[in-house]
């Protein structure tokens, strides 16, 4: 079996002069980093890691390979003299949507990959992350402040990439009639935490905010520049909208009134023949029969805590909500403004929160440069922000300026909502 990234380059980097504290902090990261994926994917088996459930889900395998990918071929060749691929045909199999990086693999066509064998895969990222080692050794101090930013920008992304690992793997699992679990329950990190005080309404008096990344610590390029924005008073829910009070909204036939949802919203209610949430199972359901609403996710099937935040939820549906429940969603400004505010919960680490912002470029936006400018800018269109972070999302990665995005129509993602309205008069 390869050896496991988290044994790999155990000593400190040394250049030149000696040991130097910011190559050590930042190899050390990348080794935490890289073991992670591989300990995310360890419950999976070597069938399950090579599923690919929908076009927009990826195989565990392609997951596993593709961050390798790019530490190889944005860092090493670029930077790395004298490094040898480990394989050629990788930089085909693995792209993902660099155009500037070559052709590559269909997307949707990612599950039948079944070569390279996962062990391949695994010998692949120890490959990788010993010339990574070598280099955050031996670059020369020109070349290290390129590769760090790099290396930082590689390590955000392949945090990403561990959150859809769980995503992708639920998604898959849910189409599976046995729904297994993803996760072991001895992973109490990834369970939602219950809320059980009624909401309260915090007001916001609204003027110019100053909104986008401020510093220091990293940041996507499509976090800045940080820019002022004006906000009219306004109110924003407390805590997220739990399981208990969506379940009132589907009770209340709110699937079946075309009166709360966008239009786009209710053509696909009535094409997907959505009647809950996704992974939202209805008493007696025979995959996992029982009197009551029960709840498929990481851990496997339960009964519906009504107290969770709800989770799985499409924009369309998260604003049908709101707008059924007398309010509607914030903007990305509001939430951004509210995130600190006094009496505010919930803020990350449970669900992915939808606003009622497109996802657009700030005003002076510039991507990166390189083959990582094709990182964000590109997907600047038909797209809705949402802000927080999830039960999947690595610790750490969340900041109050993230802005993760997906198509309005997404529901496989740990997504929900908190509710905004206008000030009352």
């Amino acid at each position: 079996m390869p050896m496991s990234p988290s044994t790999q380059a155990s000593s400190p980097p040394t250049s030149l002069h000696g040991v130097d504290p910011s190559r050590t902090a930042l190899q050390r990261r990348f080794a935490d980093v890289r073991a992670r994926s591989v300990e995310l994917a360890a419950p999976l088996s070597a069938e399950d890691q090579c599923v690919q459930s929908m076009p927009d889900a990826s195989p565990t395998k392609w997951h596993l390979a593709h961050t390798t990918w790019f530490f190889e071929t944005v860092v090493l060749q670029a930077h790395a003299a004298g490094y040898t691929p480990f394989d050629p045909a990788y930089a085909y199999l693995f792209n993902s949507y660099y155009e500037s990086l070559g052709p590559r693999h269909a997307r949707p066509q990612r599950g039948v990959l079944t070569r390279p064998s996962l062990d391949e895969v695994h010998a692949y990222r120890a490959h990788v992350d010993v010339a990574v080692a070598g280099l955050v050794a031996e670059a020369d101090d020109a070349t290290w402040q390129v590769v760090q930013g790099l290396l930082t920008l590689g390590l955000h992304h392949e945090q990403q990439h561990q959150e859809l690992i769980l995503t992708d793997i639920l998604h898959a699992f849910s189409c599976n009639p046995l729904l297994p679990a993803c996760q072991p329950e001895s992973a109490p990190v990834l369970r939602l935490a219950s809320a059980t005080p009624a909401v309260r309404w915090l007001s916001h008096p609204g003027g110019v905010v100053d909104v986008g990344h401020a510093g220091p610590g990293f940041a996507f390029d499509n976090e800045t520049p940080r820019h002022p924005v004006l906000l009219q008073p306004y109110e924003i829910a407390d805590r997220l909208v739990t399981c208990g009070e969506y379940a009132q909204f589907v009770a209340d036939g709110g699937y079946q009134q075309p009166q709360w949802w966008l239009s786009d919203g209710w053509a696909m209610v009535q094409a997907q023949r959505w009647t809950a949430p996704a992974y939202w199972l209805a008493p007696h359901d025979p995959r996992a029969d029982a009197p009551h609403w029960q709840v498929f996710g990481l851990h496997g099937v339960r009964a519906l805590d009504e107290r969770e935040p709800v989770s799985q939820l499409s924009f369309y549906e998260a604003a049908a909500y709101a707008q059924w429940a007398g309010a509607r969603l914030p903007t990305e400004f509001e939430w951004e403004a509210a995130y600190a505010a006094p009496g505010i919960t919930q803020m990350t680490g449970q669900v992915w929160q939808w606003t009622r912002s497109s996802y657009d470029p700030y005003p002076g936006f510039r991507p990166l440069t390189g083959a990582v400018s094709e990182y964000n800018g590109k997907f600047m269109v038909g797209q809705v922000v949402l802000r927080g972070g999830s039960v999947a999302t690595p610790a750490g990665h969340d900041r109050p300026s993230y802005r993760n995005f997906f198509p309005p129509a997404a529901r496989w993602q740990f997504s929900g909502l908190r509710l905004a309205r206008e000030v009352s008069c």
